[in-house]
């Protein structure tokens, strides 16, 4: 475990992908001389388990509670097992659809041991996604709305552009200030206010971007990926495809886009941008979290899309 502040212990899980960067982030909470919290348990491995019960083997103390950012397969399965195996109840959004005990309200706050929680409501990039402030500390368990490293996946139908534009704002004006914040990905964060401000400028710049590539004639999400993601690794142009669908959704919404049928089917090339092949991944943990990172599975018609 690694240590990031009196209270806060970090534990990676060993699930490193392009997806996960160097693994799912887990954090282990000290709430006085024997009360633990276990924050993103992560995903089903016996050796993430295992590592959390070893932290608590060593700090001394036995797990209060169990708190879920969101349920998305890094995150959300270990928190049965390490309930099972600690006796501790699990948090969860009220629209969670993984096992727990209890939901939590926007802005109620809950204590276990000396360590309390204001919990907040943070859609955007899931739906049943939360956010945990550590009062005591000021520090910002953000789970998958912010992270250490690169940017966030906001991809249809879970993911919704303008709400998560939305959380952002309300972390940086309620919480701009905080001195810490830890991602469900990468290094923890002490430039809060910074970091927000740059995932602020960041959504904003893509959807001129967007915008701009409509207004030069772009008309399909293909066509709008290749001008807008030009420098970016063709093997991300898929997820580009559905982070760039979030924005048209967005922008359909406000009446600045329309759109209408496109008199053919896609090409081979567009058809792997849309809707990818998953099936060489097979049934594994990496190819289940771009399913629900990403809504792959859920096909989209081949559409135009027209500045109004």
């Amino acid at each position: 475990m690694v240590t990031l502040s009196p209270r806060v212990g970090r534990l990676r899980a060993p699930n490193p992908s392009p997806m996960t960067l160097d693994g799912t982030n887990g954090y282990v909470v000290r709430g006085g001389a024997s009360a633990l919290v276990a924050i993103d348990p992560g995903p089903l491995d016996d050796r993430q388990r295992d590592a959390f019960l070893a932290a608590a083997r060593e700090l001394g103390g036995t797990y209060a509670a169990i708190l879920v950012t969101h349920g998305h397969p890094d995150h959300a399965p270990g928190a049965a097992p390490l309930a099972a195996a600690t006796g501790a109840p699990v948090f969860a959004h009220p629209a969670a659809r993984f096992p727990h005990d209890r939901t939590l309200a926007d802005g109620e706050r809950v204590t276990f041991g000396d360590a309390a929680f204001t919990v907040l409501h943070a859609p955007g990039h899931a739906r049943d996604h939360l956010v945990f402030v550590l009062d005591e500390e000021r520090a910002l368990f953000a789970g998958d709305v912010v992270l250490g490293t690169g940017t966030v996946v906001v991809a249809p139908p879970g993911g919704e552009m303008r709400t998560y534009q939305r959380t952002l704002h309300r972390l940086r004006e309620e919480y701009g200030d905080a001195r810490a914040l830890y991602g469900g990905h990468g290094p923890e964060v002490n430039g809060v206010r910074v970091k927000l401000d740059e995932y602020i400028a960041h959504r904003e710049a893509r959807e001129r971007q967007i915008v701009d590539a409509l207004r030069a004639g772009a008309d399909t999400i293909p066509a709008l990926v290749e001008r807008v993601y030009r420098d970016t690794d063709r093997r991300l142009w898929p997820a580009a495809a559905r982070q760039i669908l979030a924005y048209l959704i967005a922008l359909e919404a406000e009446g600045r886009v329309h759109t209408e049928a496109v008199d053919r089917a896609p090409t081979p090339q567009e058809a792997a941008l849309l809707d990818p092949d998953l099936s060489k991944l097979g049934e594994s943990a990496e190819a289940d979290v771009i399913r629900a990172e990403l809504g792959y599975g859920n096909a989209e018609p081949f559409r135009r899309y027209l500045l109004t």
